[in-house]
C-alpha cells in the first residue's frame, strides 16, 4: 500500500457543509471529493474543469487588450497579421 499524507484545506465552513451535504447524497465524502479531483489533475496534468472566473494576471492582460483596441494602437487586426508579425521579430 502507498504511503499517505494528510491535505488540509482552509474553506468556507458553509461551503464545506452543503459539499458534504451534496457528495452524501451521491454516497461519496469530502475526501473521496479530494482524492478524485487530485487524482485526476495527475492523469489529465490539468484541471478537471474550466475556471469561469480568471484571475488578475488573466484580468490585466484583458484589460491590457481591450485599451490596445480602444485606442486602436492595437498592432495586429486578424490572426493573419498576427501571425506575421510574430514570424517577421522572430527572424530578427
Amino acid at each position: 500500500m502507498m504511503a499517505t499524507s494528510m491535505v488540509h484545506v482552509r474553506v468556507n465552513s458553509e461551503i464545506k457543509e452543503q459539499a458534504g451535504e451534496t457528495l452524501a447524497a451521491m454516497g461519496m465524502t469530502v475526501s473521496d471529493a479530494v482524492r478524485m479531483f487530485l487524482t485526476r489533475v495527475v492523469a489529465d496534468k490539468e484541471l478537471p474543469f474550466t475556471p469561469k472566473v480568471p484571475n488578475a494576471e488573466t484580468r490585466a492582460a484583458m484589460a491590457e487588450v481591450r485599451e490596445l483596441i480602444r485606442s486602436r494602437r492595437a498592432r495586429s487586426l486578424t490572426a493573419e497579421e498576427l501571425f506575421d508579425e510574430l514570424d517577421k521579430n522572430a527572424n530578427q
